[in-house]
């Protein structure tokens, strides 16, 4: 699937809690079309005429369903680029979008017990598969999400509706863990409660997903079966 440009508006925009915004887009044009797992550019060039070179433009997983006429992504405030977000985005601003790349969901991999693995934010590429109809072609999903505290989980709606999906069986199959109550997550506790030869999707803060890449090859699983989103 090819990357296209789409001139998009910004239809809302949820602050649950400082640093943290979720912004949903519409296009102005054609449908958006892009697969689970996927991310997009965003760019912030009100001169930009859709033509000429891409401007400056920053990547964020979509989390919503590609199914959806909205797409809706998840930001932390920590440098320049997310700064003039927060600043320069309102409701009715118009953006430049580009999508969709990455091939998380796309690539290889047995959808038998696959696990999931995610910390903060980096739930959002795997919410764009659990809420999507292709979900129910995994066979004994295991999901692993840890938060900083319970305030972080801005998910759990979006969380509860995979549960209550008919056909969706593995309720008990979500762990969530709080750093405050839980501590961090264990992914010594995670390799022994799963398959070696499972698939292990990760995604997160770079440095979760190296050291638990690690950790997964030094106990036996093989390299090709740990699926990272760390384009950044």
């Amino acid at each position: 699937m090819l990357a296209k440009k789409y001139k998009s508006l910004v239809k809302s925009i949820n602050n649950p809690f400082e640093g943290i915004y979720t912004v949903e887009f519409v296009s102005l044009s054609r449908s958006f079309k892009y697969h689970p797992g996927q991310f997009l550019h965003l760019a912030l060039d009100n001169d930009y005429d859709g033509i000429g070179q891409w401007p400056e433009s920053r990547c964020f997983s979509m989390q919503s369903n590609p199914i959806e006429d909205s797409i809706r992504i998840t930001y932390a405030v920590k440098g320049e680029f997310t700064r003039q977000m927060k600043e320069s985005l309102k409701v009715g601003s118009e953006v430049w979008l580009k999508l969709p790349y990455g091939d998380l969901f796309q690539r290889s991999h047995n959808k038998e017990n696959a696990v999931f693995i995610a910390g903060g934010t980096g739930i959002t590429p795997f919410l764009s598969l659990f809420n999507n109809a292709s979900f129910k072609e995994y066979s004994n999903p295991k999901i692993y999400l840890g938060f900083r505290n319970k305030a972080y989980n801005i998910y759990e709606n979006e969380l509860k509706a995979i549960q209550s999906e008919e056909g969706f069986t593995h309720s008990n199959n979500i762990k969530i863990f709080y750093q405050d109550l839980n501590g961090l997550l264990d992914i010594d506790q995670i390799i022994s409660e799963n398959k070696i030869e499972s698939n292990y999707f990760i995604s997160g803060p770079p440095v979760m997903i190296k050291s638990f890449k690690k950790r997964l090859v030094d106990n036996g699983v093989p390299e090709e079966n740990i699926l990272t989103d760390d384009w950044e």
